[in-house]
């Protein structure tokens, strides 16, 4: 089987390659769009079949270069900014080319699974049940949970869900993801923190239910993320649109204390202002309901929390990837 993953060179696309690489799968199209950043780094190492840039790529693959070539496209690539503004922009990355890769899928008859997000769920006060139903009623808070919302919806408008395997990835943290920028799981940002000034700095609560630091988030180590698309990779009679956590929420708090603990020292958090613009865009609990994704036959375990931070903190200190 030959295998596409746009995204390839980024922070789980990456992370998934290193997966098949495990398994010695080498028959990969890796597609991105690595500009000026450094995320090529991810790719060293690592065993794939070519190196196509974004750019080009939609029009190689509608002009009919991969319609006998490639079997499956792993669709990961996007544009990831929780605070980009320019909407135009994100949902063309977003929702526009994920589209046109799912209809040369659907004309093809080939294999499609794509990123959505816990973005997707807003504030949560429908809940994070993945439940097709929830899906249809969800708000969104900010443009690029609305882009993966428009597009879960095109798929669910369309039926598509009975032939694609969509992941609403929610906090997701680990090796590879250096080059995100702002955009870095606290775990990453608060390991630099430490290390340059021996502190983490986190978010003061503007709800008077959350005392600082007490906002929750379900946090999902990376290789539990890919260990979930492997299984349906593996598994293509089971089809839809799934959440990827650990239905298991953990507070800012508990993670800045389990990285101190991973790194022997003695804990020191400082809450600060968020950003006005951010204030009523901010999601306070984020928890996945991991019902549907156990009954589509996936039972393994995730990672216990202290222990994927102590896991990721010491790749940090040492090789830095996977």
């Amino acid at each position: 089987m030959n295998i596409v993953i746009t995204g390839g060179a980024g922070f789980i696309g990456s992370c998934l390659l290193w997966k098949f690489n495990q398994s010695g799968t080498s028959d990969i199209i890796i597609v991105d769009e690595l500009g000026s950043s450094e995320k090529w780094k991810n790719l060293v190492g690592k065993r794939f079949e070519d190196y196509i840039d974004k750019s080009v790529f939609i029009d190689y693959l509608t002009g009919g270069a991969f319609d006998k070539k490639v079997d499956c496209i792993i669709h990961f690539g996007a544009c990831s900014s929780t605070t980009e503004t320019n909407a135009a922009y994100v949902m063309e990355n977003n929702y526009t080319y994920s589209k046109k890769l799912a209809q040369w899928a659907i004309k093809n008859n080939k294999r499609f699974l794509y990123a959505s997000s816990a973005a997707t769920y807003g504030a949560g006060e429908h809940g994070y049940s993945d439940e097709d139903e929830i899906t249809l009623t969800l708000n969104p808070l900010n443009v690029y949970g609305y882009s993966k919302h428009a597009f879960d919806l095109w798929v669910l408008k369309n039926n598509f869900q009975n032939k694609f395997v969509g992941f609403k990835f929610f906090n997701v943290f680990g090796p590879n993801e250096y080059h995100k920028e702002d955009m870095r799981s606290m775990v990453h940002k608060g390991y630099q923190q430490v290390k340059d000034k021996g502190k983490i700095r986190l978010f003061k609560s503007y709800k008077k239910e959350y005392a600082d630091g007490e906002q929750k988030r379900d946090f999902v180590y990376v290789k539990d993320a890919v260990e979930v698309v492997w299984y349906f990779f593996n598994n293509p009679k089971q089809t839809g649109i799934f959440n990827i956590g650990t239905s298991q929420a953990h507070t800012w708090n508990e993670l800045a204390n389990a990285l101190f603990k991973a790194l022997g020292i003695k804990p020191n958090i400082e809450y600060f202002d968020m950003p006005e613009t951010l204030r009523d865009k901010y999601q306070y609990l984020t928890e996945a309901d991991g019902s549907k994704l156990q009954k589509a036959g996936f039972t393994s375990y995730f990672c216990n929390f202290e222990d994927a931070i102590k896991d990721y903190v010491n790749i940090l200190q040492t090789s830095k990837y996977l």
